[in-house]
């Protein structure tokens, strides 16, 4: 028996990832503003144009990534095995708990990202708990 939840939750993270991976791609600055305000994004633009040139290069390296990541959840939402999915699940808490391990302790010390990493971490810890739910509710699926 395959559990429902699987499928909605990769096809949910798909979504976030495939469409934060391409809105970090193709509308970068915006997407700077939108998350980091009109001063900080100024910030992380750069000063020089080879530093312009670097940090677009590396966002879009970042936004491709991502959008390949969002890619495999897709394809791992159509996968029939429940111990795959629990596995697969706990792979992806301990990923996000790796990040906001990493937003805790180095992320917040960049003097522009410093104010932004307490919501990032919620964001971290949040999207780690919904991989959490789904183990809870599929080892009561499993033990009813």
């Amino acid at each position: 028996m395959v559990s429902p939840g699987f499928f909605v939750m990769c096809m949910l993270h798909s979504s976030v990832a495939l469409t934060c991976g391409a809105l970090m791609m193709f509308y970068r600055d915006e997407m700077f503003v939108f998350s980091h305000g009109r001063d900080h994004a100024s910030k992380l633009s750069g000063s020089t144009p080879h530093d312009q040139l670097l940090i677009r290069t590396s966002d879009s390296f970042s936004g491709l990534l991502l959008f390949a990541v969002g890619f495999l959840l897709l394809m791992v939402a159509f996968v029939k095995d429940r111990e795959f999915h629990n596995f697969f699940a706990r792979g992806c808490v301990l990923l996000h708990v790796a990040m906001a391990i990493w937003r805790i302790y180095f992320e917040r010390k960049i003097e522009v990202l410093g104010h932004d990493w307490v919501r990032l971490v919620l964001g971290d810890i949040v999207l780690g708990l919904s991989w959490v739910f789904f183990l809870v509710y599929s080892w009561r699926e499993k033990y009813d």
